[in-house]
């Protein structure tokens, strides 16, 4: 039997269904086409609004530094060295996309000082 206070300590369905969409926006590369899609249909939250914005400015930055550092590297000069940048950024970008993960799963705030701004500033329309 299920009383008052049993309820209380139960969680939303509602709050489990949030968090697991704010998962699936941050996971790397894949996590940029259902923050677009999010951004493009204007539906979603507030927090689901913001961290779609911010998923979507971290993999266009992930892939305007993958692409120029891939290009660098095809000339003959300093070819090994930004390869070596190459994997830095993508193996950061990565990390930082599972720290937020973890950070939403705890129910803490997803912002990253900076890109979370360029985000509101870049997306602001959406």
């Amino acid at each position: 039997m299920i009383t008052s206070t049993t309820m209380d300590k139960l969680p939303p369905k509602d709050t489990d269904i949030s968090k697991t969409q704010l998962v699936l926006y941050l996971i790397p590369i894949i996590g940029f086409f259902p923050s677009l899609w999010t951004l493009y249909q204007r539906q979603g939250s507030r927090e689901q609004l913001a961290i779609s914005r911010l998923s979507i400015t971290l993999a266009f930055i992930w892939m305007l530094g993958y692409l120029l550092l891939t290009t660098g590297s095809a000339t003959d000069f300093l070819t090994l060295r930004l390869l070596i940048l190459n994997s830095f950024l993508t193996s950061g970008y990565f990390l930082v996309s599972i720290w937020l993960i973890f950070r939403v799963i705890q129910g803490k705030s997803s912002r990253l000082p900076g890109f979370s701004n360029l985000a509101e500033r870049v997306w602001r329309k959406y």
